[in-house]
């Protein structure tokens, strides 16, 4: 974005701090698009000096859409467009498969990998024993350094006996041992983020997120991965096609 494209006009009839108004036009332009990922915002200066504002209210502005996650601070370099990703409902692929199609890149920090024991509902949607062991992951996914997703996958140890051996794809660790899933079931809601949610998300307590569920299948039909997603909305569009019946 350069420095002179961006153009506010306070409304005389709104009553919300100065800050929410420009916060909520500069919102309105990066979600229909107007500005590109990666992009940058003015500075801080720059927007004070643009919108005869001081840069305490663009400072604020600017925290607003960092609290929205629809920018992305880079110390020593400015504020910018965060990634977006947009799912087809249709087609079964990876958070990392989906990132590197739009040309970012995927990572993951991982929280937890390890053996254990699985609790009743994953006994229940994988079609387990109470003896059996699942390999559970539990890490946030992250698009250029961006943190996305809080990710919990659990998995039979039959499909995968070393949790330790994936890298930043499950899928692509699963295919090079030929137990990538054939089919998936996916459920999506939005909810709140509670205080621990919010904290791994880097959003305020109560910010709605997405929650969606996924339980995948094995060509066999073996139910073989529950992973629950936990993600930023403001980066994710879903995309449904859909005809008319006949």
């Amino acid at each position: 974005m350069s420095d002179t494209s961006f153009e506010f006009k306070a409304d005389a009839n709104d009553s919300s701090p100065l800050y929410m108004q420009i916060a909520r036009k500069l919102s309105d332009d990066v979600l229909n698009g107007r500005y590109q990922v990666d992009q940058a915002l003015p500075s801080e200066r720059t927007l004070s000096e643009l919108l005869n504002v001081s840069r305490v209210t663009a400072r604020k502005a600017i925290d607003q859409l960092v609290d929205q996650g629809l920018v992305v601070r880079r110390r020593g370099s400015g504020n910018y467009i965060a990634p977006r990703i947009e799912q087809p409902l249709s087609n079964l692929t990876s958070f990392s498969e989906q990132l590197q199609q739009r040309g970012h890149i995927p990572g993951s920090r991982w929280l937890k990998r390890a053996v254990v024991t699985p609790t009743p509902e994953e006994q229940l949607s994988l079609g387990l024993s109470p003896y059996s062991k699942v390999a559970r992951l539990e890490r946030l996914r992250l698009a250029d350094d961006v943190v996305m997703a809080y990710e919990v996958s659990v998995l039979p140890q039959t499909v995968l006996n070393d949790p330790n051996a994936v890298g930043n794809s499950l899928y692509q660790y699963l295919e090079s041992i030929n137990k990538a899933p054939a089919r998936a079931l996916q459920h999506i809601r939005a909810m709140n983020a509670s205080a621990e949610l919010a904290k791994q998300l880097g959003v305020p307590e109560g910010q709605a997120v997405l929650y969606i569920t996924r339980i995948a299948y094995l060509e066999s039909g073996e139910a073989m991965e529950l992973t629950h997603s936990y993600c930023h909305s403001d980066h994710y569009d879903f995309v449904a096609e859909m005809r008319r019946a006949t």
